[in-house]
């Protein structure tokens, strides 16, 4: 899990240097691999809009731009780039500006005076090669600095999770986590009920109720695709590793990453029927989004309409039901895949996705319902469109059993005496419903918390979150001696 260090302290911000967070990461058993800076050093670009283009006189693939940074002056500068156009948002290296390789001042090309450089993304460290001048976007600020308007003072934090700890690949998971360990507070964003606006539903049915307890979607009529994904939604979907493909299937990857619920955008318009949830039968094959044709093994859990097969459950959607450029409505799906029903099917297809990732760790399956709210809201905000009713259908969810811990057998586990009140704190701070009664807990894990299952699991939680730097070397009180062979 890679994440962008700046947004999860937009949720939880403990007063702590990166290095210190990183450090407790660890120690609290999130293995932090690596924290790195987002992009190289530079300093003095500045947001500018190139107000004129005119050609070089001296110089048939040159031209000559005034740019507007915010100044009493426009500044000439002469740009080689193809893709350079009058109202455009530029990245301007202004006179003594320092780019990762070069120091930026005015010069004279070919007779003519230039008083900076339009940078591209690989002049600025973020790509090896590009195609010409970085194109920013129209709403950005003339005349701020590129680094503050793009958050690039941030880092990139990546993490080594257990495969029990798959509630932690989200923002909010590690949020969570972060706020136990340091005892501060994380600000969630309430996620409102979505008020559908048009009567527009799709028919749902799950087969197999144990591979899939739950599915859910709603229709979103007259979307534009086409609108550009927000600025700050494609820095952080880079800085998490996943690059920006239209604005519906970046909302969607932006929300799985936020709250850890993956899901899927259909095109309705290529459905044919209502979505049945089943395994597949001898002889069905999908062409999914990366373009592989698959033949089905009848162990494959699937997303059907009347004519069969549109998606690979919990694994990727089918390229004849995808979002492209000219889809209008949508059908959202939000669903709880069992784990076992996904579990090692990347051996079988030869690929792994972000999707199969959490689903085979586990995800949390109350989650569907407020994920798909958080979605909707999105891309009706960035999109445009109105939303349908929610169709469901739902088996039983997995329930989530008390766990008593034995205040006496969790001290003797950890080897020294920690006391009541100092375990019950473990608790709290986990946010983990406890009820204590002659020195045992009855600790009931939140629905996202599917590792907690045995006392050994809660020992463990304690000894963690307190801080297994805090716990005491005892010496042994057993003598030790010879003996013979």
């Amino acid at each position: 899990m890679i994440f962008s260090e700046n947004w999860l302290r937009d949720i939880c911000n403990p007063p702590i240097s990166s290095a210190d967070l990183a450090q407790s990461l660890t120690m609290a058993g999130l293995e932090v691999e690596d924290v790195s800076p987002v992009c190289e050093s530079f300093s003095g670009i500045i947001i500018g809009r190139i107000t004129r283009k005119e050609k070089h006189p001296n110089a048939e693939r040159l031209n000559l731009c005034q740019v507007d940074v915010g100044k009493n002056e426009l500044l000439a500068i002469i740009c080689g780039a193809p893709n350079v156009s009058v109202g455009m948002k530029v990245a301007c290296a202004v006179p003594g500006a320092k780019l990762p390789k070069i120091t930026i001042k005015p010069v004279t090309i070919r007779g003519v005076d230039s008083a900076g450089m339009l940078c591209s993304r690989s002049e600025l460290g973020f790509t090896e090669e590009s195609d010409g001048i970085w194109e920013l976007p129209a709403e950005a600020p003339i005349g701020d600095e590129v680094r503050d308007y793009l958050d690039l003072d941030d880092k990139i934090f990546s993490l080594k999770l257990t495969p029990n700890r798959g509630d932690c690949l989200s923002i909010h998971g590690i949020a969570r986590e972060v706020a136990a360990i340091t005892n501060r507070r994380v600000s969630f964003e309430n996620i409102p009920a979505v008020k559908p606006s048009i009567v527009d539903r799709l028919s749902v049915e799950i087969v197999d109720k144990e591979a899939c307890p739950k599915y859910s979607g709603r229709i979103i009529r007259k979307v534009n695709p086409n609108i550009k994904t927000p600025e700050y939604i494609v820095q952080r979907l880079l800085r998490s590793g996943i690059r920006s493909i239209n604005a519906v299937v970046d909302l969607t990857n932006y929300v799985m990453l936020e709250v850890g619920q993956p899901m899927h955008a259909f095109d309705l318009s290529k459905l044919n029927g209502g979505i049945i949830v089943r395994f597949a039968a001898k002889g069905e094959a999908v062409k999914l989004l990366n373009g592989q044709y698959l033949e089905l093994d009848s162990d494959m859990l699937t997303i059907n309409d009347a004519k069969g097969p549109v998606a690979l459950a919990g694994i990727m959607g089918g390229l004849n039901s995808s979002v492209t450029e000219t889809t209008e409505n949508l059908f959202l799906e939000s669903a709880f895949f069992a784990a076992d029903a996904v579990a090692g099917k990347w051996r079988q297809l030869g690929f792994s996705t972000d999707a199969l990732h959490r689903y085979e760790r586990g995800v949390d399956p109350n989650l569907a319902q407020s994920a798909l709210d958080r979605l909707s809201k999105l891309i009706t905000e960035v999109c445009g469109g109105t939303c349908g009713p929610v169709s469901v259908d739902q088996g039983n969810l997995p329930e989530r059993k008390s766990v008593d811990l034995r205040v006496e057998k969790c001290e003797k586990v950890l080897g020294f005496k920690m006391g009541s009140a100092r375990i019950g704190d473990v608790f709290q701070r986990l946010n983990l419903p406890a009820q204590y009664n002659k020195g045992v807990f009855s600790v009931t894990p939140p629905s996202y918390r599917f590792d907690l299952e045995i006392e050994e699991d809660l020992i463990e939680e304690v000894a963690r979150v307190d801080g297994y730097d805090k716990l005491p070397a005892i010496n042994p009180t057993e003598g030790l001696r010879f003996v013979p062979i």
